[in-house]
């Protein structure tokens, strides 16, 4: 089964970071070729508004049979709500909370982001699975793009 994978802007943006860009594009080469499906967010499609043009021309070229569109709901609203009020992060991660709800709400096979201060986090991802495990939500995965890269295992 392909895996679904909710990507966040610093994913899409990864791809032209020069300190980013060696892991993400390897990402993104197994996405165009069909191995992953990416999840994009209404969110993440507001938040590229801003971004330059050659940055909404990437994503607007990945072929649209891999990408599964979803939408900030009124249930994931309530759960990154949740994540502010436990104080896993604070209110000015709102967006980031909703990137996380949305991915949980989703089922996302993993959440892949390349920020470190609020959503690659140990600490972080424990405080986000803790109050989905509380509000009966499943754990949600939270990892690098680097981490989805295959190594060439052939065992």
């Amino acid at each position: 089964m392909i895996q679904r994978i909710y990507i966040d802007t610093s994913v899409v943006g990864g791809h032209f970071d020069a300190e980013f860009s060696e892991d993400t594009i390897p990402f993104f080469k197994r996405v165009i070729k069909g191995e992953l499906t990416i999840i994009v967010s209404d969110l993440l499609e507001a938040e590229l508004f801003r971004a330059p043009e050659f940055v909404k021309d990437f994503l607007a070229s990945i072929p649209k049979k891999q990408i599964e569109s979803v939408m900030l709901s009124p249930e994931a609203t309530i759960l990154a709500d949740k994540y502010i009020s436990a104080k896993v992060v604070g209110k000015t991660s709102k967006a980031d909370c909703q990137h996380i709800a949305i991915a949980t709400i989703c089922k996302a096979d993993v959440l892949v982001s390349w920020n470190f201060k609020h959503i690659v986090n140990l600490d972080r991802i424990r405080g986000y699975n803790g109050i989905n495990y509380q509000m009966g939500y499943p754990m949600i995965e939270i990892r690098t793009p680097k981490e989805i890269t295959k190594y060439g295992n052939k065992d």
